[in-house]
């Protein structure tokens, strides 16, 4: 297996840092979108076992992420403008730009969390040029809770500045995810059982730092977006996704916003989407006690064992 190491310019200039593993004989290529406040690093072991089952493996760090951010931008922060539209964008440039040089392979997109919400806008815009889709960690509509959140990043803006890292807006936006958990010593224990894996995420400076304000409108406003029938009308219907989630991941109200996030899809016509809750995982399968049985899940159903 070849892993390579590079940067992308897009449109405006940004660099984007992708990574790619290239097994021989490729089967297929899987694009990766991380989650907020962390980045592709992370996703290192999926990424080797995926190419061990014959897939191209990309990934980039999203605008205002990991080595991206660190290369050019702002921590926590998308554009002045737009930017969640932004960073699907940016997604399209860089898997344009790999199978470019790999050839037009059967296309699968893995989405965490945040990065759910930049697939499912990818597929609004792009179903045509995707096989396949897998959701991990997702949520539901938001609804009022969402316009609320976005008028006080608006608000926020306007009186501290779009860059500045809010720490009030992730309190109200993740300020109850550890509830539950609390008392395991540590506020990211929502994340996952796995006691190693939630210190090696705090231990990261790239990982669970505070986002900007105008990060805040651009999550809210791309929410709002993806959760439009009009909006979801669009994806091709027989475009098969998997929806995969802890049943104790408190993003997806603990299974209820995954499968209400699957109505919607099912209620726009689409024929081919299904639900997998694990029964004691968090939020991050990819990194729970028994991540490795879901790797086997998410590579069977990407070889197209439904």
């Amino acid at each position: 297996m070849q892993i390579s190491k590079d940067y992308i310019r897009v449109s405006d200039g940004q660099e984007l840092y992708v990574m790619r593993y290239e097994p021989p004989s490729p089967i297929g290529h899987v694009h990766i979108i991380h989650g907020m406040a962390e980045h592709i690093g992370r996703y290192t072991e999926f990424a080797e076992y995926l190419a061990s089952r014959g897939f191209i493996v990309s990934a980039h760090d999203q605008r205002g992420h990991g080595k991206t951010a660190e290369r050019n931008g702002v921590k926590g922060y998308f554009a002045d403008q737009d930017g969640f539209e932004r960073v699907v964008e940016d997604a399209h440039a860089v898997i344009t730009e790999v199978q470019m040089s790999t050839g037009n392979l059967p296309l699968i997109l893995f989405g965490h969390s945040m990065g759910s919400f930049v697939t499912r806008r990818y597929m609004q815009l792009y179903s045509e040029d995707i096989s396949r889709v897998v959701l991990s960690g997702t949520g539901g509509d938001p609804g009022t809770y969402g316009k609320i959140g976005l008028a006080v990043a608006v608000a926020s803006a306007k009186s501290q500045g779009k860059q500045q890292p809010s720490k009030a807006l992730g309190k109200m936006t993740f300020g109850n995810y550890n509830k539950p958990f609390k008392e395991e010593g540590s506020s990211y224990a929502w994340l996952t059982r796995d006691k190693e894996a939630v210190a090696k995420y705090e231990a990261d400076p790239w990982c669970g730092f505070e986002s900007t304000n105008q990060f805040y409108i651009d999550l809210f406003s791309g929410l709002a977006v993806i959760n439009k029938p009009s909006e979801i009308a669009k994806i091709r219907k027989d475009l098969p996704v998997l929806l995969i989630s802890g049943a104790k991941d408190p993003v997806g109200d603990n299974g209820k916003g995954v499968f209400s996030s699957a109505k919607q899809f099912v209620e726009a016509g689409m024929v081919n989407v299904k639900v997998y809750l694990s029964e004691q995982g968090r939020h991050e399968l990819l990194n729970e006690l028994d991540r490795h049985a879901h790797f086997e899940i998410i590579g069977d159903w990407m070889c197209g064992n439904d």
